[in-house]
């Protein structure tokens, strides 16, 4: 068995004039993974949270960071905090600083980077997020989502290896909370390991690799969150509801509508499901309709609006703040700004073609997305690259095996 970057292993925690918090608690967090910590308001998530991060110190038990147990002097903790970013839940807690160049370099500052290495830090960080530009504006005068971007922006100028998000969508509006968890999945994309608590199922189900159930300070199950999420007793004992899709899909199975097997985490997946249910199998071929896929940093606005103006493609989407403010600067209207890919595999699937623009590292999660989906159905996508203007293109489609 692999040692896990983060465990916690049979920790308690009592508050001082208040109730047990955590109970005999043992959870692991695999490198790479995004994970999530979920169960109702007072079940014990925010407290483990911060153990994780040293802010609190078990009563007994053990956590350990990279299989060494955690030690609580000043400059242990301060690298723990480097390599365990934090973003509370709410960002008013977190913002210090009169300016938001200010508190994202605050950070880089107390690490004693050097001035320019700052600069480049809070550059990059805000670049990340998508508020670039936004250095000298007082961080009172942003929305909800701008601030949680801000906090989010603070931590990775220190360049953790690992973020915790405690209620990372709380008091958004869906548009923000839907672009703060794909956020998430860009960081997760990139290498970095992901943990949220949250109470929210349907989040939890779509977005985790691993679902930890948490109530009255104790873990009740742990698993891929298909399997958590499908036990309906323990579910009740948590007081929470299974996710539609995943309940929806349980009720069919048992009318005998459509076979037992992995359930979606999808519409996609559900989609294709209720297809083999009805003809046998999944309809083969590639639908007819192409996929687009703009890598924003390498690629101008020109190309990318002649695709739109010329009617070649009927639908485009962003994935990641860099491509979005890419559309946003070009004034290339977005019909998806979440869930891009498998939006556009639907597309394809119809004989519609789409656009997807997106950026760095999430170029190959497209195409590996896409991959997957080919391998797993039988159809063959095609991926057409919009390519620099200086580039030849290529003589035919990259096509996806089946």
């Amino acid at each position: 068995m692999t040692t896990p970057l983060l465990e916690a292993d049979n920790i308690a925690y009592t508050y001082q004039n208040g109730p047990t918090a955590l109970a005999g608690v043992s959870v692991r967090i695999e490198a790479g993974s995004k994970t999530a910590l979920v169960g109702p308001n007072g079940a014990g998530k925010s407290t483990l949270l911060l153990m994780l991060n040293g802010m609190l110190r078990p009563a007994s038990g053990v956590i350990r960071f990279d299989g060494r147990p955690l030690a609580y002097d000043n400059r242990s903790l301060r690298d723990l905090r480097r390599r365990v970013g934090f973003v509370f839940q709410n960002p008013d807690v977190q913002i210090v600083a009169p300016t938001v160049e200010a508190d994202v370099a605050f950070g880089p500052v107390n690490l004693g980077l050097p001035p320019d290495a700052v600069r480049q830090a809070v550059r990059d960080a805000l670049g990340y997020v998508g508020l670039r530009g936004y250095e000298k504006r007082p961080p009172h005068h942003l929305s909800g989502g701008e601030k949680k971007r801000v906090a989010i922006a603070g931590i990775l100028a220190m360049e953790p290896a690992v973020l915790v998000f405690d209620e990372p969508t709380s008091a958004l509006d869906p548009a923000s909370s839907e672009e703060v968890m794909e956020l998430l999945d860009e960081l997760a994309s990139g290498g970095r390991t992901v943990l949220v608590s949250t109470h929210d199922v349907e989040l939890a189900y779509r977005w985790a690799d691993s679902v930890v159930l948490m109530e009255r300070g104790s873990v009740l199950a742990r698993g891929p969150p298909e399997e958590v999420f499908s036990d309906h007793a323990l579910l009740a004992t948590a007081r929470l509801k299974p996710p539609a899709l995943l309940d929806l899909y349980n009720e069919l199975n048992l009318r005998r509508v459509i076979d037992r097997g992995v359930p979606p985490k999808s519409v996609l997946e559900f989609t294709d499901r209720i297809e083999r249910a009805m003809h046998g199998h999944t309809p083969a071929g590639d639908g007819g309709g192409r996929i687009y896929l703009c890598n924003a940093d390498r690629t101008g606005g020109d190309e990318v609006r002649a695709l739109v103006e010329h009617g070649t493609v009927d639908h485009v989407g962003a994935m990641g703040t860099r491509a979005k403010e890419f559309a946003n600067r070009e004034r290339i209207l977005l019909d998806y700004t979440y869930g891009v890919i498998d939006k556009c595999i639907l597309k394809a699937l119809i004989g519609e073609n789409s656009l997807i623009i997106t950026t760095g590292g999430m170029v190959e999660h497209v195409h590996r997305r896409i991959g997957e989906y080919s391998a797993e159905s039988g159809r063959t996508l095609a991926v057409t690259p919009v390519r620099e203007p200086e580039e030849i293109p290529p003589p035919n489609d990259e096509r996806i095996p089946s």
